[in-house]
């Protein structure tokens, strides 16, 4: 690990060849990667053994939500693929939540299982417009409990919300998507943060793609951020 959070490069890429190139100029020392759904569907479990073989630690990001069963089953096949994090959405509800757990519960060495709240994308009107009544805390707070009562390690969430978080779950790993340095486009994103903002409200893994998959010398973007980190 870095300062006090380490940062998770998504790797928002439409082909193996380009996920590779950038993820050799990165220092697995310095950073973990995020493989989400668009490269995963294309690519598929051969480029997380070729990251990892290149000293990669990868964040599965397919954000699973079905019956309790199928989720089991995915979560042990991400595990089988020895990964170092798998989410699902906590939205799926209770039972799911739990069926995921109890499948990763007889790993030696099993993944981080951690639950999505609510989509860093979203603010308070377009979560409104789904027909939601609570608030968005609120939203996220609910998600929480299910989340670590369920026994999952943790959540995902926006970096404006860690705070209440950790103060009701201070054991909760919180991975921050939402997070741009302040030289950087906003994006697609609604609820961010600058890295150093997340990091002081206890944000443990800070998720960055654009500002660092985009520049021109990632390694060297990178390596700013992390200095932002440690001022």
């Amino acid at each position: 690990m870095m300062q006090k959070s380490s940062i998770i490069v998504a790797l928002d890429y439409d082909s193996a060849d380009k996920a590779l190139v950038l993820a050799e100029q990165l220092n697995p020392q310095q950073c973990l990667l995020k493989v989400g759904k668009s490269l995963f569907t294309r690519c598929g479990p051969s480029l997380l053994r070729a990251l990892a073989d290149l000293g990669h630690r990868v964040f599965l990001d397919l954000k699973y939500h079905d019956i309790p069963a199928t989720v089991a089953g995915a979560v042990q096949a991400a595990a089988d693929l020895n990964v170092w994090m798998v989410n699902v959405h906590a939205s799926g509800g209770s039972q799911m939540l739990e069926a995921a757990a109890r499948a990763l519960a007889g790993y030696h060495q099993r993944p981080l299982l951690i639950g999505v709240t609510v989509l860093t994308s979203m603010n308070q009107q377009t979560y409104q417009s789904l027909g939601f009544v609570r608030s968005l805390p609120e939203q996220v707070a609910h998600l929480t409990r299910l989340t670590m009562e369920a026994g999952l390690d943790g959540v995902v969430c926006s970096p404006l919300e860690v705070q209440a978080v950790k103060a009701r779950f201070p054991q909760a790993v919180t991975v921050t998507p939402g997070v741009r340095p302040y030289w950087a486009s906003q994006d697609d994103q609604s609820r961010i943060l600058t890295p150093k903002q997340a990091c002081e409200r206890g944000s443990d893994f800070l998720v960055i793609g654009r500002p660092i998959t985009t520049a021109a010398e990632p390694q060297t973007a990178l390596l700013k951020i992390i200095e932002e980190l440690g001022e």
